[in-house]
């Protein structure tokens, strides 16, 4: 009966981290709820209930361990699916965790050649089906579709001497709509005029999102101007 070495044990373990890492840089770059950590650490439960199976040596072992990781990670996706108005985001987010896992228990199996092929195959379906994806839909809808992102600009002005104070609103109404900043500007426009803009990516209904954001603030007094567009369409612009 072959028992599982250390060297053995680092190999299988590190490929199955690196694999799950490698899945999760794509999903860290287009700002998913399942980022790189949180790849690479389900690639790297999955390969060390495997591992924990092989170092026993129990013969029956791994094949049912690797069925309760299949079953536990059916829980783990769960939890990042959400319901959004009509649709639901996080398929795509729960799909991947479980690739990961499955990289993993092939990589603890000792079938590392076939974990880097199917890490390939994970980032090929989000890297290439993804546009074809999009070319085959009859009638794309512009910000509607729940896996895809666009950036949206709010853009308003204040009174100098409330500038702290709406700046906090700004924020506050963003985080309460869940879509947190990923940037922020302030500028002088007069000596009693301030200029803030910010910057956010919007998944699903972006009309829906801005409009929840933007009724929060036009009722504040010392907003004089408050509108928001897309960043790379400046000319279509929303008023409060």
């Amino acid at each position: 009966m072959h028992t599982l070495t250390t060297f053995e044990f680092l190999l299988r373990l590190a490929t199955g981290v690196g694999c799950g890492a490698v899945i999760g840089v794509e999903r860290q770059w287009r700002a998913r709820m399942a980022g790189l950590r949180t790849n690479a650490l389900v690639a790297a439960g999955a390969t060390l209930f495997v591992l924990y199976s092989e170092a026993v040596a129990d013969t029956g072992s791994p094949t049912r361990v690797a069925s309760y990781v299949v079953s536990g990670i059916g829980f783990l996706g769960g939890g990042v699916i959400l319901r959004d108005g009509a649709g639901v985001r996080g398929l795509n987010t729960a799909a991947t965790l479980w690739c990961s896992a499955a990289v993993g228990v092939l990589a603890a199996s000792g079938k590392l050649n076939f974990a880097v092929l199917g890490t390939l195959a994970v980032l090929a379906v989000h890297l290439v089906l993804r546009p074809a994806g999009r070319l085959l839909d009859r009638a794309p809808a512009a910000g509607t579709d729940p896996d895809s992102s666009v950036d949206a600009i709010v853009h308003l002005e204040c009174e100098r001497r409330s500038e702290s104070h709406i700046r906090a609103l700004l924020l506050q109404a963003l985080a309460a709509s869940g879509l947190p900043p990923t940037g922020l500007r302030a500028r002088r426009e007069r000596a009693d005029l301030t200029s803030l803009r910010a910057t956010v990516a919007i998944s699903g209904d972006v009309a829906q999102a801005m409009e929840q954001v933007i009724s929060r603030l036009s009722l504040e007094p010392g907003v004089s101007d408050l509108h928001w567009h897309l960043e790379d369409d400046p000319e279509h612009e929303s008023m409060a």
